[in-house]
């Protein structure tokens, strides 16, 4: 595994828990059915994975750590047909052919060998089943107005995420790994996120403010050399200056991939 870029900071877990189904896995929920086993990778604190659960007969959580599983079984506490294991995506402790579906939210980017991670993810998905993964792309992001505490934090985030084995632009490579990991039934797509209403932009430009002076990303950052605390402070003024102006939008761009397993 690499080091995770971003860390488990409660700034971080925020993000995380934002995400849902409709949100993050809209690509998939056509595919899912009442009678499936699903295998969530790299669950985080599980808010996809508990509404999974709503959706399919069983879903199990992976997660690397023995903090992360904890927070997952957190949420997921009364949950009769969910349950969360610690595992590593490069090697799952799990039978061939046991999941009719895997998924993976976020996670290939941040991964040693995404390749190596699809063809995991393949072996242990039924024939006919699928594997779903969306990571997002970071040089695809965009906002307006242009702000240099954005543009520096761009530039120090790839040069954290590149320091810790990372790849920040998965999305644009998720169809060169699969084919590379030797999935032929590919259909890729994308879709993105979109921060432009006056609560949007407060979620994500707060979150992000409080994210580059707090979290893993911040100690890196400082740590390595890669930036200042003036460096953090510009990026954090960025990001709240985004917050307030009501013309500030931000657009996160995700490439996604179903893969049916032959």
């Amino acid at each position: 595994m690499t080091t995770y870029t971003h860390g488990h900071h409660e700034t971080v877990l925020r993000s995380h828990r934002w995400r849902t189904v409709s949100n993050s896995a809209a690509y998939l929920l056509p595919f899912l059915g009442p009678e499936q086993r699903l295998l969530d990778v790299g669950c985080g604190p599980a808010t996809i994975t508990v509404e999974f659960a709503d959706l399919v007969a069983h879903v199990t959580g992976v997660e690397a750590t023995d903090g992360a599983v904890a927070i997952a079984r957190e949420r997921l506490a009364g949950v009769a047909n969910a349950d969360v294991v610690r595992g590593d995506v490069h090697a799952l402790d799990m039978p061939d052919d046991t999941f009719d579906v895997v998924h993976a939210h976020q996670v290939l980017q941040h991964v040693a060998d995404p390749v190596h991670a699809l063809r995991e993810m393949a072996r242990v998905c039924k024939p006919g089943g699928l594997v779903a993964v969306r990571d997002s792309d970071y040089l695809g992001f965009t906002w307006f107005p242009a702000c240099a505490g954005l543009d520096l934090w761009m530039d120090r985030y790839q040069k954290a995420a590149a320091a810790n084995g990372g790849e920040p632009q998965a999305g644009r490579r998720l169809l060169s790994w699969a084919l590379e990991a030797g999935l032929t039934d590919v259909v890729p797509s994308s879709s993105t996120w979109c921060f432009g209403t006056a609560e949007d932009r407060a979620y994500w430009g707060g979150m992000w403010a409080e994210r580059v002076q707090q979290s893993a990303l911040a100690d890196q950052l400082l740590t390595s050399g890669l930036a200042t605390q003036d460096d953090l402070d510009l990026m954090t003024a960025g990001w709240r200056t985004f917050v307030n102006r009501e013309n500030a939008w931000f657009s996160v761009l995700h490439g996604e991939l179903i893969v049916r397993i032959h």
